[in-house]
């Protein structure tokens, strides 16, 4: 039989083990927080992600743009919500009976949902259904008033001229256009004559 002394030895390992196993059954009755927290920055940080998109996109029913692009940011958290194409776009411009009005491509654009402008920035290249051509370093498209607009150098090539200044203002279509300082204007032939020499 074990003597008093052998008991008391015995004590302080198991009370050690209770403290430990009361120690833990008390940390988990607190509340739960989370393990990490982050701030992300809702202008910096896309909901969406996608590569390589080709989609179309109707307005009541009716297609009216097809857009392909290599890279699509969505941003719908951030203050302004906004889509962000960094790789380039390609959109092309329907009308009623899905015939291509206009065509549009650009280095980079965004989107402002909001507002329904986008912004077309980097080598804008735009044709019209009479395939006069319009080229810029940056271009504002505002769907809301259906009007297209710019501050920056402009290049028009029509069948018969080639115009050059600088801001301009245009309907949706590409069909009335009016550039507000103009620099320059040429008959195409003599154009493409000065462009064959270089």
């Amino acid at each position: 039989m074990k003597g008093p002394g052998a008991q008391m030895r015995l004590l302080p390992p198991i009370a050690a083990v209770m403290l430990i196993a009361m120690g833990m059954t008390v940390g988990s009755c607190k509340e739960d927080n989370p393990i990490a927290t982050a701030n992300v920055d809702a202008e910096k940080m896309p909901t969406m992600l996608t590569r390589n998109v080709e989609t179309l996109i109707s307005d009541s029913g009716v297609v009216r743009y097809r857009i392909k692009t290599p890279l699509w940011y969505v941003y719908d958290e951030a203050e302004e919500p906004y889509w962000h194409f960094p790789a380039g776009l390609n959109l092309d411009k329907f009308d009623n009976f899905f015939r291509r009005e206009a065509e549009v491509r650009a280095d980079s654009a965004t989107y402002f949902k909001d507002k329904q402008l986008w912004r077309l920035d980097g080598n804008v290249n735009i044709s019209n259904v009479m395939n006069e051509k319009f080229l810029t370093e940056q271009l504002f498209w505002n769907q809301r008033q259906r009007k297209l607009y710019s501050d920056s150098f402009i290049h028009i090539e029509t069948s018969d001229k080639v115009l050059e200044g600088y801001g301009f203002d245009s309907n949706e279509q590409l069909t009335r256009y009016s550039i507000r300082k103009v620099s320059g204007i040429f008959p195409a032939n003599a154009f493409k004559r000065k462009d064959s020499i270089q």
